[in-house]
């Protein structure tokens, strides 16, 4: 192996497989060390260089220079011997190295890749270079792929695994709506127009809040497209998911109703020291305003920043009375303070005991102390009401439970014993714990006597 066929060797390994040069010079003169050290033994000084212009290896044994004739024999025994195993192994870790700062560069972004098998709900997904990994939980709800199905991923996390590297994609990623936008609306991919906030629930609806540099642009007209036909290429690669594009505006009081749109808005309150916002819509808009299971507001809440809540003006008075009220009980809290404070979106004991003393001092002009002590009562009320709150869940839990047991007997045994008179009067009986565990016994005799089964029933009924 003389010096042009190093270069020649070096060149080609480089290019073919992505890596430094350099990485390839230090994999052949690691392999000449090691065969230097096997055949001239372990504890003899070996040196090696190649020249990285001429390609030459010089060898330095007890530093003094190997002779040509015996580098000549040295360097024909590694070809056969362990260069190849040296090489592969430096060759395959610079490899992992390119691989894994290409692709670590492209977190967030996206890629387009082939499916290539379905295992237990994940997919994987060749993107060129490797097969990455599209596990379930990164998966569009509802989605179903097939082999050779040509998918658009965000890369999610990249990582080495062993002198392999693992890339793990993202379907339900918010970038993943904002690179699709990039790829179909130019204006956006020139950024004449910035989309500035998104916030998404993967599969069933996004809301996009888009801003333009250039006056004579709609930025909401350009990214819906004539007829909608730029929005609907996006809509259609999202699995048919629902996307809200919202102007943006500095100005919150703008951009909080229009990132609650459809729904109507009457006014727009502030409470910067919760980073609460209070919005207030007529009766008609309240549903609206809140959408299906409270996905409206908050995907709005996600977009602003801020926390949204959605009341009537009837609602907030009543809130109003109610908190002033309650902090009315508060030692050393005055009228005017309580006032202050539901004016500032304190309504509940919660909000007051995650105050800061320096703050409530600030704003009340009380004393350390007695700004510790409210601080304090607010504290141990929360966890009241939070006990309180618990403890009808639980019995809420628990008449339903009575109310399907009374029902299982009624079905069993053809008469209306339990709960037939309470949801006659229309009325549903409170359920204490042990009405509720009494009434469970007789519910696992049934099969044994039915005689014996209505008598326990009968006594349920009020708790059902």
């Amino acid at each position: 192996m003389n010096g042009p066929e190093v270069l020649r060797l070096v060149d080609t390994i480089s290019r073919d497989k992505n890596v430094d040069p350099e990485i390839v010079f230090e994999g052949i003169e690691q392999a000449i060390l090691s065969a230097a050290k096997r055949h001239y033994g372990e504890d003899r000084d070996v040196t090696i260089n190649i020249n990285r212009g001429s390609g030459e290896p010089s060898v330095s044994l007890d530093r003094a220079p190997l002779p040509k004739d015996e580098l000549g024999d040295l360097l024909g025994r590694i070809a056969a011997q362990t260069a190849k195993q040296v090489m592969i192994q430096k060759i395959r870790e610079a490899e992992r190295d390119a691989l894994f700062d290409e692709f670590n560069e492209m977190r967030s972004q996206m890629v387009t890749g082939a499916i290539t098998r379905v295992d237990q709900g994940a997919a994987s997904v060749n993107i060129g270079k490797i097969e990455a990994l599209l596990p379930k939980s990164e998966q569009i709800p509802g989605e179903t792929y097939k082999v050779g199905e040509r998918i658009r991923c965000i890369v999610l996390e990249v990582r080495k695994s062993g002198t392999r590297i693992k890339v793990i994609l993202s379907r339900v990623h918010p970038e993943l709506v904002r690179r699709l936008f990039e790829v179909e609306i130019p204006e956006v991919a020139e950024r004449v127009i910035v989309v500035r906030s998104l916030a998404r629930e993967a599969g069933y609806r996004s809301k996009v809040a888009v801003s333009c540099s250039d006056n004579s642009v709609d930025a909401v007209g350009a990214c819906v497209g004539v007829r909608g036909s730029r929005i609907k290429t996006i809509v259609e690669e999202l699995g048919g998911e629902r996307i809200d594009i919202v102007r943006w505006n500095d100005n919150l009081q703008v951009l909080i109703p229009n990132a609650l749109q459809p729904a109507e808005t009457e006014d727009v309150i502030l409470c910067p020291m919760l980073g609460r916002v209070i919005v207030l819509v007529r009766e008609d808009q309240l549903s609206l305003a809140i959408g299906k299971r409270g996905q409206n507001v908050r995907l709005g809440s996600k977009l602003v920043g801020w926390d949204i809540e959605v009341m009537t003006r009837e609602e907030l008075d009543e809130q109003l009375d109610r908190s002033v009220s309650a902090f009315s009980a508060v030692p050393h809290m005055t009228d005017e303070l309580a006032e202050t404070l539901v004016s500032q979106g304190f309504f509940s004991f919660a909000d007051l005991s995650v105050i800061e003393p320096d703050q409530f001092q600030e704003l009340s002009g009380l004393t350390d102390e007695q700004c510790e002590e409210i601080i304090e009562f607010a504290d141990r009320e929360s966890l009241r009401e939070e006990e309180e709150e618990d403890r009808r869940k639980s019995l809420e839990k628990a008449a339903k439970q009575a109310e399907a047991q009374a029902a299982a007997l009624d079905r069993m045994t053809g008469k209306p014993l339990g709960g037939g008179a309470a949801a006659a009067n229309g009325k549903t009986a409170e359920v204490e714990p042990s009405a509720s565990a009494a009434s469970a016994e007789p519910a696992a005799e049934v099969a044994t006597d039915t005689a014996a089964e209505a008598e326990p029933a009968a006594e349920a009924e009020p708790a059902s």
